[in-house]
């Protein structure tokens, strides 16, 4: 009888984890509709991707939590209540990796950013801004495990989550955890986003 995988160990990352996760995220988003959309030359988008990672992985550090695995099979970037949006000083910091990123796609970068920002909930809740498991262990447990070091912390304390999946295809997989679709962003002549509501359980 073959045996199954044991569940991967959860952890905080710290600022010596970001550089083996921006890795792992740059991976994971490889594909990605918005971000093929925002760094459409595959030949140095795994380059910018990492320098747009390491600077969102600072801001969560700062912000939220950043959990990974001992291995770096994945990584979540959660944003505490109330801290999920970029202030002025945070936009001063990132602003030279997100030039480096996305270059001459910086405006459309910008505009995707103040579209998502529209509908973002004002509730008070957990905000899962990235998330992503390396492509070699994908469907081992690893996102989930991720997203329910937290959800599990919103049901204790009455707190909603919110989310953004970029893939049509993942909404189900995210439905599972009991996020449902609130509101939709779709860019011009680019991607779409579906924005996912969490209530907490009781």
């Amino acid at each position: 009888m073959a045996t199954r995988p044991l569940p991967p160990s959860i952890r905080p990352a710290t600022r010596d984890d970001d550089r083996a996760l921006s890795g792992v995220l740059s991976r994971s988003f490889f594909d990605d509709p918005v971000m093929s959309w925002l760094v459409p030359d595959e030949a140095t988008r795994d380059r910018r991707q990492r320098t747009f990672y390491r600077a969102e992985l600072g801001h969560a550090h700062a912000n939220g939590l950043v959990l990974t695995t001992d291995d770096h099979a994945g990584a979540a970037l959660w944003l505490a209540p109330k801290r999920w949006k970029i202030g002025t000083m945070s936009m001063v910091r990132q602003g030279p990796a997100v030039l480096r990123a996305f270059g001459r796609r910086v405006p459309a970068a910008l505009r995707l950013q103040s579209a998502m920002e529209r509908v973002h909930p004002a509730e008070s809740h957990w905000y899962l801004a990235i998330l992503g498991t390396d492509p070699s262990r994908q469907g081992r447990g690893v996102g989930a495990g991720l997203i329910r070091e937290v959800t599990d912390r919103c049901d204790d304390t009455a707190t909603g989550a919110y989310l953004e999946s970029s893939k049509e295809a993942n909404i189900s997989y995210y439905a599972r955890f009991g996020f449902v679709v609130t509101d939709e962003v779709v860019m011009p002549n680019g991607p779409k986003l579906w924005g996912m509501w969490r209530d907490p359980r009781s």
